[in-house]
């Protein structure tokens, strides 16, 4: 089934030629069918790109998906064309008296900042605080994990020695929770970042679950146990040569990064990356789709309740 967005967006040429199923307002208004509503806090200074890994992961599933796309206005976006953050995307003001099936809060390059002295953390907290009852189910990415950690549940976040940069094995702590079904014992997810959290502060928390962790990335994958809020530390969604271009951009940089943790073949930064995540990627955004955005979410999206 298809992923409902505007031909005019730059990911729809993209998508289509990789035979992703997508398909247009117009056409999607004929089917008889109501599509799940996903919106997209984008936060990430490369949002065409961010975008595209996506919509590709949502539109790989047999639901059909109407996705929003949210920017905040507390933060002048200095990477994106400004015709594109207003031809695409909407304000919070615009969207906080809908409802939504699910919501994904991505990651942004402010990990070294307190999360207080980012300029738009009030506007951050304020539709963190929304998705709990105007959304059923939210997705949180890298920095976003961390600050929904953080916002939600009082969990600090701590500075590496190092970037965490690359791809790593991570074991599955519970192979039978719905989230994780189709996965093997381990699974391969690439990072990107300079701070972490610790399992200790996470299991202080009798409602929050780990589902994955790596013995070198540490906590990969947390759960809210009654499937409302998920935390993923890494970056699923990362195409084949997205650590490629951090690297050589921090290396132009005259920054000395090391070389991207399981990545490169032979450690050669002049060869292509292999890529070695895409299908666990697939079935993790599958996954959430189908148990915590298809399965749960009332017909009538005003019915969603608060679970604080």
């Amino acid at each position: 089934m298809p992923i409902r967005i505007q031909s005019e967006l730059p990911a729809f040429k993209t998508l289509e030629s990789e035979n992703i199923f997508v398909m247009t307002p117009e056409r999607a208004m004929s089917q008889d069918i109501r599509p799940l509503k996903i919106i997209i806090l984008n936060l990430m200074p490369t949002k065409i790109a961010t975008e595209t890994q996506l919509l590709r992961l949502l539109g790989n599933s047999p639901l059909q998906v109407d996705v929003e796309l949210l920017q905040t206005v507390t933060h002048v976006s200095k990477n994106t064309p400004q015709e594109h953050l207003t031809t695409f995307y909407k304000t919070f003001d615009e969207v906080k008296d809908q409802f939504f099936d699910g919501m994904i809060i991505t990651g942004a390059p402010v990990e070294l900042m307190p999360y207080e002295e980012v300029d738009y953390w009030d506007e951050l907290c304020e539709i963190m605080e929304w998705s709990t009852h105007n959304v059923y189910s939210t997705l949180h990415i890298c920095w976003g994990a961390q600050a929904g950690l953080y916002y939600h549940y009082g969990i600090p976040k701590y500075n590496l020695d190092e970037k965490l940069s690359g791809v790593y094995v991570h074991r599955i702590h519970d192979v039978f929770h719905p989230l994780m079904r189709g996965f093997d014992d381990k699974i391969l997810m690439p990072h990107s970042r300079y701070t972490g959290v610790h399992r200790s502060e996470i299991r202080k928390h009798d409602d929050l679950l780990i589902l994955a962790s790596s013995n070198i990335a540490g906590v990969a994958i947390v759960a809210n146990k009654n499937g409302r809020q998920f935390f993923v530390m890494g970056h699923a969604e990362y195409d084949r040569n997205t650590l490629a271009n951090e690297y050589f951009r921090d290396r132009n940089k005259g920054l000395k990064p090391q070389l991207p943790y399981n990545y490169f073949p032979g450690n050669d930064p002049a060869s292509i990356p292999m890529l070695t995540w895409r299908s666990y990627a697939t079935i993790l955004y599958s996954n959430w789709l189908n148990y915590y955005v298809y399965q749960q979410t009332p017909y009538n999206l005003s019915d969603i309740k608060s679970f604080k």
